[in-house]
């Protein structure tokens, strides 16, 4: 497929937006400027300004004598990016690789996209009309590389859209400057004649880097599509990502799910021929009115099956709010793994952590109660209880050691052990009774304590001696003491967990 690009320059990007947000400005001349050694000078000029002859980079005090009626503001250097990302953000509703073009311009790579307004000329004629009414004065054009793209836009006086396998023709008539050279080469150029980029053109390469340079030729090679330019999409494109375009405004949920499930079939059609699944998806909602809606899942096993995943966000498509109207759905499978085949039994019933159905139904529980609701633990290699455990990623991480069965451990263990307050006979017998909660439980039964202590070069701590004991109404609890008694030391004593 010809790959095929869009440049648009913002003639005015930072005038525009004030204007824009301040419509009294619109007639009133006025300049951005910024200190430069010591003097201001002009870092854009508002198109009432220009029209007096005004230009960027003139010095304010020059520009005064031509144009004393100047009202000056203060420039910000980081307004132009910002400015750019939110448009090229904005630009995601026609094409998924757009890219901010510094100091006034934007890249949208539009391959394979223009069919889905009809045509070329609609596509950038949508475009070019949506960004006018937003209050900007643009310039815009199609080719085939970046470089003529660029070129044509700024420079170019015919048409805007060049037809596949003409942008090399297009390109002859245009000033050196539409390469996008620096001051000292198109000062050479200048003092050599060659004014035109058909001058130039066809000379030897030799010749071109001994004088220009190989920045030169980089620039030339792009614009005549020798060598593929790349560009930083303002967001990153998921290798797994779908789009779809509306005709005609979306506003109610009937109309959200069948985009959503038409989006999943087309997705897991393509994961299903590679053999993989998804652990997390965004589906998106772009509106009218500028604004995206966005609603998320996440899969304890990579799946490819789209009735279950369209039944996980299916419970979060009433938060989207579609407003005026939605004008493209995307999908983005922002984590995908290889789904292995589990080999299953014939005669019994696979209900291991491998099973689908346990991972769908923990699928369907999280969607439906939140991601927080379903743990699952693994042994870890310490000997403090609460550090002796710790919280698995997923349902196919696998244990390094073997859970502990040689000493009981109660059911539910705290997270953090509550103090309480015990009776006990010293220096090193169990507590008689002991207070939890305001309540006196009476220790009827108790097992010999269990000394244990943190690893030396994590915690330096003392160590806790454990007792499980039973109380007058049968209940078990695991308690422990912090350290020996002494006579300038008084332990403390926790409760850390409880038995059936």
């Amino acid at each position: 497929m010809q790959q095929r690009f869009i440049a648009i320059w913002f003639r005015h990007l930072k005038t525009d937006r004030m204007i824009a947000h301040k419509p009294q400005l619109k007639n009133i001349p006025f300049v951005l400027v910024l200190p430069d050694h010591g003097r201001m000078r002009i870092t854009e000029a508002s198109a009432v300004v220009r029209s007096k002859g005004i230009t960027n980079n003139m010095l304010l005090a020059d520009a005064r004598i031509i144009f004393p009626a100047i009202e000056v503001i203060d420039d910000n250097n980081y307004l132009a990016n910002r400015l750019l990302k939110k448009i090229a953000l904005w630009c995601i509703r026609f094409t998924p690789v757009v890219a901010v073009d510094l100091p006034n311009g934007i890249i949208l790579d539009t391959t394979g996209c223009t069919h889905l307004w009809g045509s070329e000329e609609v596509y950038l004629k949508i475009i070019i009309n949506r960004l006018k009414e937003f209050g900007f004065h643009i310039r815009a054009a199609m080719a085939d590389t970046i470089g003529a793209a660029w070129a044509i836009s700024r420079y170019g006086k015919t048409k805007a859209i060049i037809e596949t396998g003409k942008h090399i023709e297009a390109l002859m008539n245009l000033p050196a400057a539409a390469l996008r050279l620096d001051v000292h080469q198109l000062d050479k150029l200048h003092k050599l004649g060659l004014h035109t980029i058909s001058s130039f053109m066809n000379m030897q390469r030799s010749v071109l880097r001994r004088r220009f340079g190989e920045h030169f030729l980089l620039q030339l090679d792009y614009a005549l599509g020798n060598k593929e330019e790349i560009i930083q999409p303002v967001i990153p494109v998921e290798a797994y990502h779908e789009r779809l375009h509306c005709m005609e405004n979306i506003q109610t949920k009937t109309g959200i799910e069948i985009a959503l499930k038409r989006l999943l079939e087309e997705i897991c059609r393509r994961l299903q021929k590679e053999g993989k699944g998804l652990r997390r998806a965004s589906f998106k909602a772009h509106r009218i009115d500028d604004k995206t809606e966005e609603i998320s899942i996440v899969t304890n096993h990579a799946s490819n099956k789209s009735h279950h995943l369209f039944k996980l966000f299916e419970l979060k498509i009433a938060t989207i709010e579609p407003a005026l109207g939605i004008e493209l759905f995307t999908l983005d499978a922002l984590k995908v793994e290889d789904i292995i085949t589990i080999q299953e039994t014939f005669w019994t019933a696979n209900n291991s952590l491998e099973s689908i159905e346990v991972a769908e139904l923990l699928d369907n529980l999280q969607s439906k109660f939140g991601n927080d609701i379903v743990h699952r633990y693994l042994p870890d290699e310490h000997h403090l209880p609460e550090r002796s455990v710790k919280e698995a990623t997923s349902l196919k991480e696998k244990s390094l050691i073997e859970w502990r069965t040689d000493k009981l451990r109660p059911i539910q263990l705290l997270h953090q052990p509550q103090c309480i307050e015990v009776t006990a006979p010293i220096p090193d017998y169990p507590p008689m009774n002991f207070t939890y909660k305001g309540k006196l439980h009476k220790v009827l039964k108790a097992d010999a304590c269990e000394r244990i202590e943190a690893e030396w070069w994590i915690d330096a701590g003392l160590h806790r001696d454990y007792y499980i004991v039973e109380d007058e109404e049968g209940k078990r609890y695991w308690l422990y003491r912090l350290g020996h008694y002494s006579d300038a030391y008084k332990p403390s004593w926790f409760l850390h967990g409880f038995f059936a």
